[in-house]
């Protein structure tokens, strides 16, 4: 079964970090990554950019268009995870080893459901590259 691991903390805390302390984290998310690969876990890894980049929909009569997040919040959502595994359990141990990479406030973990149109699902436990969550330049 697929879970994600959605990554909650303070942007403004997390990008005011110090590059050193970056750099930490990092390769603590990459350590992570690949023994989540080794136990063939790992799915998609995400880093979403600021809330400043993003944009929102809303649905009325007509949609409209508005700058940023979809709300005020203290903790946004930085990242996610996508994780295979065979109970909610193993998932909540997924999420406790991506969470002692990240010093994230909190981690949700929740059931995945993909969507094919008109396709068959994807076998299970497929074989999925490593994808780091910081991409090099």
């Amino acid at each position: 079964m697929l879970y994600s691991v959605l990554i909650y903390d303070s942007e403004a805390v997390v990008g005011a970090l110090p590059k050193e302390k970056l750099d930490t984290l990092i390769a603590r998310h990459e350590r992570v990554q690949e023994q989540l690969a080794a136990e063939g876990k790992l799915g998609p890894v995400v880093r979403l950019m600021p809330t400043m980049t993003a944009t929102t929909l809303h649905r009325q009569a007509e949609h409209t268009i508005t700058d940023g997040p979809f709300a005020e919040t203290k903790e946004q959502l930085l990242g996610f995870y996508i994780v295979d595994c065979d109970s909610m359990e193993d998932a909540q141990d997924a999420a406790r080893l991506i969470g002692s990479a990240c010093d994230a406030h909190t981690l949700e973990v929740r059931p995945v459901s993909l969507y094919y149109p008109n396709e068959k699902p994807a076998p299970r436990r497929t074989t999925r590259p490593v994808a780091p969550i910081f991409p090099s330049d």
